[in-house]
Protein backbone atom coordinates (compact mmCIF):
# COMPACT_ATOMS: atom_id res chain seq x y z
CA UNK A 1 0.00 0.00 0.00
CA UNK A 2 1.30 3.19 -0.97
CA UNK A 3 2.13 5.72 1.87
CA UNK A 4 0.03 8.69 0.75
CA UNK A 5 -2.85 9.89 2.31
CA UNK A 6 -5.75 11.07 1.44
CA UNK A 7 -7.57 14.05 3.33
CA UNK A 8 -10.18 12.09 4.39
CA UNK A 9 -9.63 10.35 7.47
CA UNK A 10 -6.07 9.61 6.87
CA UNK A 11 -6.98 6.90 4.07
CA UNK A 12 -4.21 5.61 1.57
CA UNK A 13 -5.26 7.92 -1.27
CA UNK A 14 -5.48 7.09 -5.14
CA UNK A 15 -2.38 7.30 -6.16
CA UNK A 16 -2.90 9.09 -9.79
CA UNK A 17 -2.02 12.78 -9.76
CA UNK A 18 -3.14 12.98 -6.12
CA UNK A 19 -6.76 13.79 -7.08
CA UNK A 20 -10.06 11.78 -8.22
CA UNK A 21 -11.17 14.11 -10.63
CA UNK A 22 -11.15 12.87 -14.49
CA UNK A 23 -8.70 14.58 -16.05
CA UNK A 24 -5.77 12.72 -13.79
CA UNK A 25 -7.47 9.38 -14.51
CA UNK A 26 -6.13 8.81 -18.08
CA UNK A 27 -7.67 6.21 -20.20
CA UNK A 28 -4.89 3.65 -21.37
CA UNK A 29 -4.79 4.05 -25.17
CA UNK A 30 -7.90 2.49 -27.07
CA UNK A 31 -10.20 1.63 -24.21
CA UNK A 32 -12.01 4.82 -24.01
CA UNK A 33 -15.82 3.92 -24.26
CA UNK A 34 -19.32 5.73 -24.16
CA UNK A 35 -20.96 4.71 -21.36
CA UNK A 36 -24.75 4.96 -20.59
CA UNK A 37 -26.35 5.91 -17.97
CA UNK A 38 -24.86 3.10 -15.17
CA UNK A 39 -25.79 1.64 -12.12
CA UNK A 40 -23.02 0.64 -9.50
CA UNK A 41 -24.90 1.00 -6.53
CA UNK A 42 -25.56 -1.19 -3.40
CA UNK A 43 -28.97 -2.71 -5.33
CA UNK A 44 -27.04 -3.18 -8.27
CA UNK A 45 -24.38 -5.25 -6.70
CA UNK A 46 -26.37 -7.37 -4.71
CA UNK A 47 -28.79 -8.39 -7.25
CA UNK A 48 -26.07 -9.92 -9.12
CA UNK A 49 -26.30 -12.90 -6.68
CA UNK A 50 -28.60 -12.16 -4.14
CA UNK A 51 -28.67 -15.61 -2.80
CA UNK A 52 -24.67 -15.87 -2.24
CA UNK A 53 -25.11 -12.30 -0.59
CA UNK A 54 -27.62 -13.42 1.55
CA UNK A 55 -26.22 -16.23 3.04
CA UNK A 56 -22.77 -14.39 3.67
CA UNK A 57 -24.44 -11.74 5.83
CA UNK A 58 -25.75 -14.25 7.57
CA UNK A 59 -23.75 -16.67 7.42
CA UNK A 60 -26.87 -19.18 7.28
CA UNK A 61 -26.55 -21.78 4.44
CA UNK A 62 -29.83 -22.82 3.88
CA UNK A 63 -30.95 -19.00 2.99
CA UNK A 64 -32.17 -18.45 -0.35
CA UNK A 65 -33.41 -14.87 -1.33
CA UNK A 66 -36.70 -14.07 -2.97
CA UNK A 67 -37.04 -10.50 -4.14
CA UNK A 68 -35.38 -6.90 -3.65
CA UNK A 69 -37.69 -4.65 -2.20
CA UNK A 70 -37.82 -1.53 -2.47
CA UNK A 71 -36.30 0.62 0.37
CA UNK A 72 -38.33 3.53 -0.24
CA UNK A 73 -39.98 4.78 3.04
CA UNK A 74 -42.18 7.99 2.38
CA UNK A 75 -39.58 10.80 2.41
CA UNK A 76 -36.68 8.48 3.60
CA UNK A 77 -34.98 6.94 0.21
CA UNK A 78 -31.10 5.77 0.16
CA UNK A 79 -29.26 4.50 -3.05
CA UNK A 80 -27.22 2.07 -0.98
CA UNK A 81 -29.83 0.75 1.56
CA UNK A 82 -31.10 -2.86 0.01
CA UNK A 83 -33.95 -4.58 1.51
CA UNK A 84 -34.03 -8.36 0.46
CA UNK A 85 -36.86 -10.59 0.99
CA UNK A 86 -35.57 -13.95 1.95
CA UNK A 87 -36.28 -17.43 3.36
CA UNK A 88 -35.22 -20.29 5.06
CA UNK A 89 -36.31 -24.00 5.99
CA UNK A 90 -35.64 -22.66 10.27
CA UNK A 91 -36.88 -18.99 9.84
CA UNK A 92 -39.67 -18.54 7.31
CA UNK A 93 -39.92 -15.18 5.58
CA UNK A 94 -37.84 -12.26 6.55
CA UNK A 95 -36.15 -9.15 5.32
CA UNK A 96 -32.33 -8.58 5.02
CA UNK A 97 -31.48 -5.06 5.77
CA UNK A 98 -28.22 -4.15 3.74
CA UNK A 99 -26.79 -0.97 4.67
CA UNK A 100 -23.67 -0.10 2.88
CA UNK A 101 -21.74 2.42 3.62
CA UNK A 102 -18.37 4.37 2.37
CA UNK A 103 -17.10 4.76 5.95
CA UNK A 104 -18.56 4.45 9.45
CA UNK A 105 -20.38 7.70 11.11
CA UNK A 106 -21.55 8.06 14.54
CA UNK A 107 -25.57 8.88 13.03
CA UNK A 108 -25.61 5.02 11.77
CA UNK A 109 -26.96 2.74 14.89
CA UNK A 110 -29.66 5.17 14.85
CA UNK A 111 -30.70 4.95 11.36
CA UNK A 112 -30.22 1.22 11.43
CA UNK A 113 -32.77 1.22 14.30
CA UNK A 114 -35.30 3.50 12.05
CA UNK A 115 -34.74 1.59 8.71
CA UNK A 116 -35.44 -1.85 10.94
CA UNK A 117 -38.73 -0.35 12.58
CA UNK A 118 -40.10 1.24 9.13
CA UNK A 119 -39.20 -2.14 6.89
CA UNK A 120 -40.63 -4.40 10.10
CA UNK A 121 -44.01 -2.08 9.82
CA UNK A 122 -44.08 -1.88 5.86
CA UNK A 123 -43.58 -5.03 5.21
CA UNK A 124 -44.70 -7.37 8.47
CA UNK A 125 -41.53 -9.55 8.44
CA UNK A 126 -38.81 -9.72 10.82
CA UNK A 127 -35.58 -7.63 9.47
CA UNK A 128 -31.78 -9.08 10.10
CA UNK A 129 -30.25 -5.46 9.58
CA UNK A 130 -26.80 -5.46 8.27
CA UNK A 131 -23.93 -2.74 8.05
CA UNK A 132 -21.14 -2.98 5.97
CA UNK A 133 -18.47 -0.45 6.10
CA UNK A 134 -16.11 -0.36 3.28
CA UNK A 135 -13.85 1.82 4.39
CA UNK A 136 -12.05 2.26 7.83
CA UNK A 137 -13.22 5.06 9.84
CA UNK A 138 -10.08 6.81 11.97
CA UNK A 139 -8.70 5.44 14.81
CA UNK A 140 -10.39 7.23 17.14
CA UNK A 141 -13.69 6.25 15.84
CA UNK A 142 -15.45 3.16 17.57
CA UNK A 143 -17.78 1.65 15.62
CA UNK A 144 -21.26 0.49 17.44
CA UNK A 145 -22.58 -2.86 17.19
CA UNK A 146 -25.84 -1.94 18.02
CA UNK A 147 -28.38 1.31 19.05
CA UNK A 148 -29.48 1.36 22.30
CA UNK A 149 -31.51 4.38 24.12
CA UNK A 150 -32.78 4.80 27.55
CA UNK A 151 -35.28 7.60 28.96
CA UNK A 152 -37.23 8.00 31.58
CA UNK A 153 -37.16 4.10 32.80
CA UNK A 154 -37.81 3.31 28.69
CA UNK A 155 -35.29 1.31 27.02
CA UNK A 156 -34.28 0.46 23.61
CA UNK A 157 -32.26 -2.17 21.61
CA UNK A 158 -31.45 -2.71 17.91
CA UNK A 159 -28.92 -5.15 17.37
CA UNK A 160 -27.83 -5.29 13.94
CA UNK A 161 -24.71 -7.46 11.83
CA UNK A 162 -22.04 -5.45 11.60
CA UNK A 163 -19.52 -6.61 8.84
CA UNK A 164 -16.01 -4.09 8.43
CA UNK A 165 -14.83 -5.27 4.55
CA UNK A 166 -11.04 -4.26 5.29
CA UNK A 167 -11.44 -7.55 8.15
CA UNK A 168 -12.89 -9.95 5.44
CA UNK A 169 -10.41 -11.74 3.48
CA UNK A 170 -10.78 -11.49 -0.23
CA UNK A 171 -10.16 -15.13 -0.66
CA UNK A 172 -13.61 -15.56 0.29
CA UNK A 173 -15.48 -13.36 -2.85
CA UNK A 174 -13.90 -15.82 -5.32
CA UNK A 175 -14.75 -19.27 -2.57
CA UNK A 176 -18.17 -18.38 -2.14
CA UNK A 177 -19.09 -16.13 -5.29
CA UNK A 178 -19.76 -13.21 -4.22
CA UNK A 179 -20.07 -11.08 -7.08
CA UNK A 180 -21.08 -8.02 -5.15
CA UNK A 181 -17.76 -7.86 -3.31
CA UNK A 182 -15.40 -8.13 -6.87
CA UNK A 183 -15.07 -4.91 -7.46
CA UNK A 184 -14.26 -4.01 -3.43
CA UNK A 185 -11.64 -6.69 -3.83
CA UNK A 186 -8.27 -4.54 -3.65
CA UNK A 187 -9.41 -3.43 0.09
CA UNK A 188 -10.68 -6.35 1.19
CA UNK A 189 -7.45 -8.43 3.32
CA UNK A 190 -4.93 -9.71 1.17
CA UNK A 191 -6.72 -8.18 -1.78
CA UNK A 192 -4.12 -5.55 -2.89
CA UNK A 193 -1.65 -7.84 -4.82
CA UNK A 194 -1.69 -7.31 -8.25
CA UNK A 195 -2.71 -10.50 -9.36
CA UNK A 196 -5.70 -10.91 -6.64
CA UNK A 197 -6.84 -7.87 -8.51
CA UNK A 198 -6.56 -9.21 -11.80
CA UNK A 199 -8.34 -12.47 -10.99
CA UNK A 200 -11.45 -9.97 -9.80
CA UNK A 201 -11.52 -8.43 -13.42
CA UNK A 202 -11.43 -11.62 -15.34
CA UNK A 203 -14.27 -12.82 -13.29
CA UNK A 204 -15.82 -9.64 -14.37
CA UNK A 205 -14.91 -9.45 -17.66
CA UNK A 206 -16.83 -13.41 -17.87
CA UNK A 207 -20.12 -11.64 -17.91
CA UNK A 208 -21.04 -8.36 -19.76
CA UNK A 209 -23.64 -7.58 -18.06
CA UNK A 210 -20.84 -6.83 -14.93
CA UNK A 211 -18.84 -4.72 -17.38
CA UNK A 212 -19.71 -1.51 -15.42
CA UNK A 213 -18.16 -2.94 -12.29
CA UNK A 214 -14.53 -2.52 -13.72
CA UNK A 215 -14.67 1.21 -13.33
CA UNK A 216 -15.68 0.28 -9.68
CA UNK A 217 -13.00 -2.30 -9.11
CA UNK A 218 -10.26 0.47 -10.78
CA UNK A 219 -11.34 3.05 -8.03
CA UNK A 220 -10.68 1.00 -4.95
CA UNK A 221 -7.50 -0.36 -6.83
CA UNK A 222 -6.19 3.23 -7.07
CA UNK A 223 -6.48 3.13 -3.19
CA UNK A 224 -3.63 0.19 -2.81
CA UNK A 225 -2.19 -0.05 -6.41
CA UNK A 226 -0.04 3.37 -8.07
CA UNK A 227 -2.00 4.69 -11.03
CA UNK A 228 0.26 3.34 -13.40
CA UNK A 229 -0.15 0.29 -12.30
CA UNK A 230 -4.27 0.42 -12.41
CA UNK A 231 -4.18 1.73 -15.70
CA UNK A 232 -2.14 -1.28 -17.04
CA UNK A 233 -4.63 -4.26 -15.88
CA UNK A 234 -7.87 -2.32 -16.38
CA UNK A 235 -9.63 0.54 -18.04
CA UNK A 236 -10.99 3.72 -16.23
CA UNK A 237 -14.39 4.49 -17.61
CA UNK A 238 -14.69 7.76 -15.51
CA UNK A 239 -18.54 8.80 -17.23
CA UNK A 240 -19.17 4.95 -15.65
CA UNK A 241 -17.38 5.60 -12.27
CA UNK A 242 -19.39 9.01 -11.59
CA UNK A 243 -22.51 7.28 -11.36
CA UNK A 244 -20.94 5.37 -7.92
CA UNK A 245 -22.39 6.84 -4.93
CA UNK A 246 -19.09 5.95 -3.12
CA UNK A 247 -17.10 7.80 -5.74
CA UNK A 248 -19.34 10.59 -5.41
CA UNK A 249 -19.09 10.95 -1.54
CA UNK A 250 -15.30 10.32 -1.97
CA UNK A 251 -15.05 13.59 -3.82
CA UNK A 252 -17.57 15.70 -1.36
CA UNK A 253 -15.50 14.47 1.76
CA UNK A 254 -12.25 15.46 -0.10
CA UNK A 255 -13.62 18.75 -0.91
CA UNK A 256 -15.15 19.44 2.84
CA UNK A 257 -11.85 18.43 4.24
CA UNK A 258 -9.63 20.53 1.83
CA UNK A 259 -12.07 23.83 2.49
CA UNK A 260 -11.72 22.63 6.39
CA UNK A 261 -7.89 22.64 5.84
CA UNK A 262 -7.40 25.93 4.06
CA UNK A 263 -9.49 27.48 6.61
CA UNK A 264 -7.22 26.03 9.18
CA UNK A 265 -4.33 27.67 7.48
CA UNK A 266 -6.26 30.96 7.25
CA UNK A 267 -6.81 30.71 10.70
CA UNK A 268 -3.09 30.40 11.67
CA UNK A 269 -1.62 33.03 10.12
CA UNK A 270 -4.45 35.46 10.99
CA UNK A 271 -3.47 34.70 14.84
CA UNK A 272 0.59 35.00 13.87
CA UNK A 273 -0.39 38.52 12.39
CA UNK A 274 -2.81 39.71 15.08
CA UNK A 275 -0.01 38.54 17.55
CA UNK A 276 2.76 40.73 16.29
CA UNK A 277 0.37 43.82 15.12
CA UNK A 278 -1.78 43.89 18.76
CA UNK A 279 0.19 41.34 21.13
CA UNK A 280 -1.18 38.47 22.62
CA UNK A 281 -5.22 37.51 22.56
CA UNK A 282 -7.45 36.80 25.04
CA UNK A 283 -9.66 33.69 25.09
CA UNK A 284 -12.61 35.47 23.97
CA UNK A 285 -11.23 37.04 21.28
CA UNK A 286 -9.05 34.25 20.00
CA UNK A 287 -13.28 32.11 20.91
CA UNK A 288 -14.30 35.02 18.37
CA UNK A 289 -12.05 34.19 15.49
CA UNK A 290 -12.17 30.39 15.38
CA UNK A 291 -16.09 31.16 14.45
CA UNK A 292 -15.04 33.07 11.55
CA UNK A 293 -15.87 31.72 7.93
CA UNK A 294 -13.28 31.21 5.41
CA UNK A 295 -14.02 34.66 4.06
CA UNK A 296 -14.65 36.75 7.33
CA UNK A 297 -10.66 35.09 7.93
CA UNK A 298 -9.81 36.28 4.84
CA UNK A 299 -11.39 39.84 5.00
CA UNK A 300 -9.61 40.33 8.96
CA UNK A 301 -6.88 39.67 7.11
CA UNK A 302 -6.73 42.71 5.17
CA UNK A 303 -7.92 44.76 8.26
CA UNK A 304 -5.72 43.95 10.54
CA UNK A 305 -2.96 45.67 8.31
CA UNK A 306 -4.29 49.19 10.02
CA UNK A 307 -4.12 47.20 13.33
CA UNK A 308 -2.66 49.19 16.03
CA UNK A 309 -4.22 48.31 18.99
CA UNK A 310 -6.14 45.35 20.35
CA UNK A 311 -9.45 47.74 20.65
CA UNK A 312 -9.09 47.78 16.67
CA UNK A 313 -9.75 43.80 16.30
CA UNK A 314 -12.63 44.59 19.21
CA UNK A 315 -14.27 47.12 17.43
CA UNK A 316 -13.97 44.91 14.00
CA UNK A 317 -15.43 42.19 15.19
CA UNK A 318 -18.21 43.99 16.94
CA UNK A 319 -18.84 45.93 13.70
CA UNK A 320 -19.03 42.36 11.73
CA UNK A 321 -21.26 40.99 14.20
CA UNK A 322 -23.55 44.25 13.95
CA UNK A 323 -23.85 43.49 10.16
CA UNK A 324 -24.79 40.01 10.77
CA UNK A 325 -27.53 41.15 13.11
CA UNK A 326 -28.67 43.13 10.18
CA UNK A 327 -28.95 40.69 7.79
Amino acid sequence: MNDRTLAVSGLPCPSSSDQLGAEHLAFPKGTETVAKKADIGGKRLISLAPTAWVRWVTQQPDVVAQQILGSEFQWLSRENDVLVKATSPTQGDFLILNELQLRYSANLPARMYAYAALATEKYGLPVYPVLVNILPPPASVTIAQRFESSFMGLEVRQDYRVINLWEVEAAVVFEQSLTALLPFVPILKQGGDVAVVQRALQELRQDEQMFELEALLGFFASFVLSAEVVRQIMRWDMAVLRESPWYQEILQEGERRGEEAGIQRERQLVFRLLTRRVGDLSPELVTQIQSLTLEQLEALGEALLDFTARTDLETWLTALRTDQSRE
